[in-house]
């Protein structure tokens, strides 16, 4: 018998979600479960801004920050299937200037996989956004970095290397990278809620993050105009639950979803298949916190407490800065979308309880 969600569990899952926002604890959210190719259930919750009575609606846009990183990844994939590059070449093969400081030996593959030894951010992260820096000059800066470790020696989550990624990803299609996913992913999708930096979305239905200590006072934050038109690589995308859920359904579908196929059913295979598990090089104690495939955080793992508990062996998904997480279950044929906009310094632990939440709708 194939697998049904139970509405009562649905809410309770809604009821919790609900609670957060009268707490306080969460200004607003919106969140959709799929089950195979059964409707999804959604709803929304709380306020569309942190200081406005205005309610979030089911297409809310949201920033949906580090949820980016597998899109970009995805990209560089697809490039990889045309026979347009190979994932275990040098980086500075296709991006001449980064070849330095001992970066010649990370390939495109160490970028995917958080396995380059580049940092997390760049030491002048802050004051390059508080002169709204443009991304060339990121690239550049990027690409004097020094490396923490060797290539292929450890696991560290780095923001950087996608940033690396995004721009070899430009200089081989010859389109920018905001272009190439529109063309290649959200508009053969359906995804037309969707857009790296706000590029032409309707800004009156996009959420207001509520803002850490840090960003308060500023021009350079998640709400600004910089930001929201930067569109970085590695966190700088807008999206609904419905469309992120359109994506994960693409994938559990082998790369194809109502006719259009996006990549071959091998492709996506290899993409949450474990990647960081088999390196030889790398310290056993990082491999059991943190599993990765290309792009995509893996459960089971201690180090993504977005996913929850109860993850099957397998599934798949990303967490962002803003408050965001979405996963797809393979064995239970399902996925999970929950967007917010309460940051996740404060928010990870009510992400997992959700997570779990979502997980037991299933019968």
């Amino acid at each position: 018998m194939s697998p049904t969600l139970d509405h009562q569990r649905i809410d309770r899952l809604y009821n919790f979600l609900e609670g957060t926002v009268q707490r306080g604890e969460v200004p607003g959210a919106a969140v959709q479960l799929s089950i195979g190719d059964k409707p999804s259930v959604s709803k929304a919750f709380g306020r569309f801004k942190p200081n406005l009575a205005t309610p979030m609606q089911q297409d809310s846009i949201f920033l949906v920050a580090s949820i980016t990183k597998p899109f970009t990844v995805a990209a560089a994939v697809l490039l990889a299937e045309r026979g347009q590059l190979l994932l275990d070449d040098p980086a500075y093969h296709y991006l001449p200037e980064f070849g330095n400081s001992g970066k010649e030996d990370i390939s495109l593959r160490h970028l995917m996989t958080h396995s380059s030894g580049l940092p997390d951010m760049l030491p002048e992260n802050q004051s390059l956004r508080e002169r709204h820096t443009p991304m060339s000059e990121f690239i550049e800066q990027i690409c004097q970095l020094k490396l923490d470790f060797p290539a292929g020696t450890g696991l560290q989550y780095q923001s950087t290397g996608l940033a690396i990624l995004g721009e070899i990803v430009q200089r081989v299609s010859g389109i920018s990278l905001q272009e190439f996913l529109r063309k290649e992913f959200f508009e053969p999708l359906g995804m037309k809620d969707t857009a790296l930096g706000i590029d032409g979305l309707p800004e009156d239905r996009v959420s207001n993050v509520k803002l850490p200590p840090e960003q308060e006072g500023v021009d350079w934050d998640w709400n600004s105009p910089y930001w929201r038109n930067f569109g970085a690589a590695w966190g700088g995308m807008f999206s609904t639950v419905e469309d992120l859920t359109r994506f994960l359904r693409m994938l559990l579908n082998g790369g194809e979803l109502q006719g259009k196929r996006i990549f071959s059913r091998s492709n996506v295979e290899t993409m949450i298949r474990d990647q960081t598990s088999p390196m030889p090089l790398v310290p056993n104690e990082q491999k059991v916190r943190i599993r990765g495939g290309l792009g995509w955080r893996l459960a089971p793992s201690s180090c993504w407490g977005f996913f929850g508990d109860f993850l099957s062996p397998g599934s798949f998904g990303h967490g962002g800065a803003t408050g965001t997480v979405f996963w797809a279950d393979p064995k239970r044929d399902m996925t999970f979308a929950l967007l917010t906009t309460q940051p996740s310094i404060w928010s990870e632990s009510l992400l997992c309880k959700a997570s779990n939440l979502a997980i037991a709708c299933v019968n």
